[in-house]
């Protein structure tokens, strides 16, 4: 089929892992993105518990496919991306994603994420989650900077909170991420935007636990994103 993602299509594409405190939740993530086909970069961001020795457990079995690094320190979701971006490129992908590690997301959804791309329709792709599936206080707060987005960023978005999305080596190359924490999401489109990158929406499954739920971006973290939006201003 001519929109089909190929062997060679996952062969070349990488998908960046931030992981941080995620030893109960992280193997099944990589060990099912590995078994479709793709290769990782996970991101240890300076876990406490032993996320570090699970996925070097998963790296055993997939030592192709998987590629470890490591900060020192915990340094926010903002960096373990960015570091995940500078170190991707080592392996000089032609595609690349970004994922959260805690089971949130489901690997089945990487072909329809990398399609865009593949076919060429555009040179970036946000995952948008279905919002009706939220936790009340998550959609609220996604409404929120959905419409700061819009008004800060001059990007009307369906989930400007996603923490998938993909985009092409070429459109990576001409984008900065600075933001440390959740303000990456939004940030990401910035970017793409400000550098006329061609982006498309794809509707992606959200697998929703007590755990993912007690992450991401809530009513305060909306808030904190938004005085770093102010400033960014400035």
């Amino acid at each position: 089929m001519e929109n089909e993602v190929t062997a060679e299509d996952k062969n070349e594409t990488y998908v960046v892992l931030p992981a941080y405190n995620e030893a109960t939740r992280i193997q099944p993530v990589l060990e099912s993105i590995a078994e479709k086909g793709y290769n990782m970069v996970i991101v240890n961001d300076g876990s406490t518990d032993n996320t570090l020795d699970v996925i070097l457990e998963s790296k055993r079995k997939y030592p192709n496919q998987i590629h470890v690094f490591s900060l020192m320190i915990n340094r926010g979701v903002g960096v373990a991306t960015q570091t995940g971006f500078d170190a991707v490129l080592n392996f000089n992908p032609k595609y690349v994603v970004s994922m959260d590690s805690d089971g949130q997301h489901s690997a089945d959804d990487l072909d329809n994420v990398i399609r865009p791309l593949v076919v060429g329709e555009a040179q970036a792709v946000i995952g948008v989650r279905p919002l009706e599936d939220m936790p009340r206080s998550r959609n609220y707060a996604n409404s929120i900077m959905n419409f700061l987005t819009k008004i800060f960023y001059r990007v009307d978005v369906s989930d400007s909170q996603t923490g998938f999305r993909a985009i092409t080596r070429d459109a990576l190359d001409k984008i900065t991420i600075n933001a440390t924490g959740y303000l990456i999401s939004s940030e990401f489109i910035r970017e793409i935007h400000d550098n006329e990158i061609s982006f498309a929406e794809v509707p992606i499954e959200t697998i929703y636990t007590p755990e993912t739920q007690a992450k991401g971006t809530n009513t305060t973290a909306a808030i904190k994103i938004l005085i770093q939006m102010i400033k960014h201003q400035f």
